[in-house]
């Protein structure tokens, strides 16, 4: 979807917005990172104040492929910091989106991935290794499975439950 910004994915396309294929998460994070406009397979994970998983998701090849971390929308401290988002960068994810906060916010905006966040917190989550992989998650008012495909620009992010063509 080179070039095509989300406005223009949801004009082109009302019919998938009135059925519910295509869906907008309601506009509650911040942009973090040098790619602002990133897209790719979904990818899901919850867990609550801990990262163990998200790392280990980022240790893994990324493919093109955008982790979405459902935080529980905790705002007590960081799921998600700079050194697994430079190894996101450096294994080929699209892009992360985190239902929670991220800390190392400098080396995060140097790094050429996209990345979502409720805020940023300087304090480091749990090392329990406790989540779940690959399970329906709800973020922002949005349903988000395993295997659909997220939209993000500096105007939104959307989800579809396949790749869209413009």
């Amino acid at each position: 979807m080179a070039l095509v910004t989300t406005a223009e994915v949801c004009d082109a396309n009302p019919q998938l917005i009135i059925s519910g294929d295509l869906r907008a998460l309601q506009p509650i994070f911040h942009i973090y990172g040098r790619r602002q406009v990133f897209s790719g397979p979904i990818v899901t994970l919850k867990v609550f104040e801990d990262n163990v998983l998200v790392r280990q998701f980022l240790e893994e090849k990324g493919n093109g492929r955008v982790l979405v971390v459902d935080g529980g929308g905790s705002l007590r401290c960081a799921i998600l910091g700079g050194n697994p988002v430079v190894q996101a960068q450096n294994n080929g994810w699209a892009g992360i989106v985190v239902n929670g906060c991220i800390r190392d916010v400098d080396e995060i905006n140097g790094c050429d991935i996209g990345v979502r966040a409720l805020a940023s917190h300087p304090m480091k989550a749990n090392k329990k290794g406790m989540g779940e992989k690959n399970v329906p998650v709800t973020i922002a008012g949005t349903r988000i499975c395993d295997g659909e495909w997220l939209y993000a620009d500096t105007d939104g992010i959307l989800i579809s439950p396949s790749e869209l063509s413009v």
